[in-house]
């Protein structure tokens, strides 16, 4: 039985881009948040949300970690919005000296 949203499968969260898995993390985190705070005051209702949310968060840290370390592959994005071109690398002689030499003749 998997615990956590039913709206945050694993499977769901490949699909999503890094600014969604965050939005994600951010809800997911006042969520918590407010759910502390029902705890503390006695108005908490069900217990096992706060446990469902922690593996929720951890779930999307997880996804963003793999990605960063190249584990798991970042969604492609859909032709509006295409990855942008890196710059080459300059080499050295392409570089432009700009210290000026003189020399003094007497």
């Amino acid at each position: 039985m998997a615990i956590g949203s039913k709206e945050l499968k694993p499977v769901d969260l490949d699909t999503f881009d890094n600014e969604r898995l965050i939005e994600e993390l951010r809800r997911a985190k006042e969520e918590l948040f407010n759910l502390r705070f029902q705890s503390a005051t006695g108005q908490l209702e069900s217990h096992g949300r706060v446990r469902a949310v922690k593996r929720d968060i951890a779930r999307i840290y997880t996804v963003l970690r793999e990605r960063e370390l190249g584990i798991r592959a970042t969604p492609v994005a859909g032709p509006k919005a295409a990855p942008k071109a890196k710059a080459a690398p300059k080499k050295a002689a392409d570089a432009v000296d700009t210290t000026e030499t003189t020399e003094e003749t007497e």
